[in-house]
């Protein structure tokens, strides 16, 4: 694994507002944008079509069931290439052993359908990517992940960047500043993810 990507210094960048992404060429780049991309955990709107077909035809979920499929999955872009290069799995998959990187996962009759994996510091989530192979898994993925953290008073679920999937449920973009603050007082609390 290159050393960019030891999973203690990638610890040390979430905890100061950056994460990585492979950008052209295979490298590694460091993003912190602004303004940053967060979902209001106390906001989160589950539109109503959705919870329709939740209930009438619901997944089964499970958490960390196979964190290296999701990963693997959410690299799997042939449209539009990916930002999750074999350093980011290799990296992940550390942090998942370590049990700071984690995935919420949509399953139907046994096969892997949808999911979502970050990395958990304190009382803050950094969501990372989702996938779905069939219709909605990846929002049912996040719709257990919203619970999952609000059950265990989680403060700050980052989404990195804000996108018109992530707006219907209440993904908002704050300053910087105001983002680094939050950080702060959410990787100081105690909370766990399992």
């Amino acid at each position: 694994m290159p050393a960019s990507l030891d999973p203690a210094l990638v610890v040390r960048a979430y905890r100061e507002g950056l994460f990585p992404m492979a950008v052209e060429g295979g490298s590694i780049g460091w993003f912190s944008p602004d303004p940053r991309g967060i979902m209001p955990l106390d906001a989160f709107h589950v539109p109503a079509r959705l919870a329709r077909t939740l209930r009438a035809h619901p997944f089964e979920m499970a958490v960390n069931r196979d964190f290296e499929g999701v990963i693997r999955a959410c690299a799997q872009r042939p449209d539009d290439g990916t930002w999750i290069s074999e350093a980011i799995v290799e990296c992940y998959v550390a942090l998942h052993r370590l049990g700071l990187a984690h995935s919420v996962e949509a399953w139907r009759e046994g096969r892997l359908v949808g999911g979502l994996y970050g990395v958990h510091l304190g009382g803050a989530f950094f969501g990372e990517s989702m996938f779905h192979h069939e219709t909605d898994a990846s929002k049912a993925a996040l719709v257990a992940l919203v619970d999952r953290l609000q059950r265990r008073n989680f403060t700050l679920l980052d989404t990195q960047w804000v996108n018109p999937h992530l707006v219907q449920f209440g993904a908002v973009e704050i300053p910087r500043t105001d983002y680094l603050r939050r950080l702060k007082q959410a990787v100081g609390k105690d909370c766990a993810f399992n």
